[in-house]
C-alpha cells in the first residue's frame, strides 16, 4: 500500500501558494480595469508648449528691459507693420 504521510506539503506550501494565487488575480483584475476605462483623468499633466515668440514679442520684451527707447520702439513697430 501507498504511504499518505506526505500531507504535510500542503500545510507548508499551501498558503504561500494561495497568496501568491490571490496577488495575481487581483494584479489581473486591477490592470483589467486600468484597459477597460481607459485614461485617468487627471494622470498625465499637460504639456506646456512654449508658444513660438513673434518678432513684435521680441520688441516689446527689448523695450520692457531697456534695450531701446520709445523713439526707437516705435520706429521698428512700424517697419513691422503693426
Amino acid at each position: 500500500m501507498m504511504d499518505w504521510g506526505g500531507g504535510w506539503y500542503g500545510m507548508i506550501f499551501g498558503p504561500p501558494i494561495m497568496i501568491l494565487v490571490l496577488a495575481v488575480v487581483i494584479a489581473l483584475a486591477v490592470l483589467l480595469v486600468r484597459w477597460l476605462g481607459g485614461p485617468w483623468p487627471g494622470g498625465q499633466p499637460q504639456q506646456h508648449q512654449p508658444r513660438e515668440r513673434t518678432p513684435l514679442d521680441i520688441l516689446k520684451e527689448r523695450y520692457a528691459r531697456g534695450e531701446i527707447d520709445k523713439e526707437e520702439f516705435e520706429e521698428r513697430r512700424r517697419v513691422l507693420g503693426d
